[in-house]
């Protein structure tokens, strides 16, 4: 007989999630150990393991729960009564609300995609994939004539976007509400000038 779901697994979970998430972050995925995990999160490594079966386990829920919750956030965004340039504040904006408090998260990505199994990767690359051709739609649409026929310029500015957004932790980190919308305007500025330039 299966063991029953306790009635507060999920909050335990999201627990586990976040702090894995930092241990991974501070520690390197192949430094960090389950056992590290289970002591900051003040569980047994026996408990640990009754979530997640292996180290594997654990870092593809941490960035499928993180990646799936971002993309559904954009993507879900009504854009349809704003303009091309209106669409590309609210996603920027949007995007850098939706990393507050999420730098670990957001950090392992690197790191941590290319050590997971080709089916896993499939899953989380999809996520990405559909947050970038999101972008990609909007910035076409506010200069087709720069983009027409040729679809690398077009990645290659979607891209440069979430290069500036995706690094704000770097050196900004403790931004609050403010300090991160301030910086999305910053950069829908520099962007819509520098595409009507390009």
């Amino acid at each position: 007989m299966s063991r029953p779901i306790a009635k507060d697994h999920d909050e335990k979970r999201a627990h586990i999630l976040k702090i894995a998430a930092r241990v991974f972050a501070e520690q390197g995925f192949a430094r960090a150990s389950m056992s590290q995990v289970a002591k900051d999160c003040g569980i047994s490594k026996a408990n640990i393991y009754h979530y997640y079966t292996s180290k594997d386990a654990l870092l593809f829920d941490i960035l499928d729960t993180y990646l799936s919750e971002l993309r559904d956030r954009l993507i879900g965004l009504d854009l349809a009564d704003l303009s091309p340039s209106d669409q590309l504040a609210r996603i920027i904006v949007e995007t850098l609300r939706a990393y507050e408090g999420m730098d670990h998260e957001h950090k392992i990505q690197t790191e941590g995609i290319p050590l997971l199994p080709d089916d896993r990767q499939k899953v989380l690359k999809a996520y990405q994939r559909d947050l970038v051709m999101q972008m990609s739609g909007v910035v076409a649409a506010i200069a087709p004539e720069v983009f027409a026929g040729d679809p690398r310029k077009l990645r290659a500015t979607a891209m440069s976007i979430f290069g500036m957004l995706n690094w704000f932790y770097m050196w900004n980190s403790p931004a609050d509400r403010q300090a991160r919308d301030d910086y999305a305007r910053l950069v829908t500025r520099l962007t819509l000038s520098g595409v009507r330039g390009l």
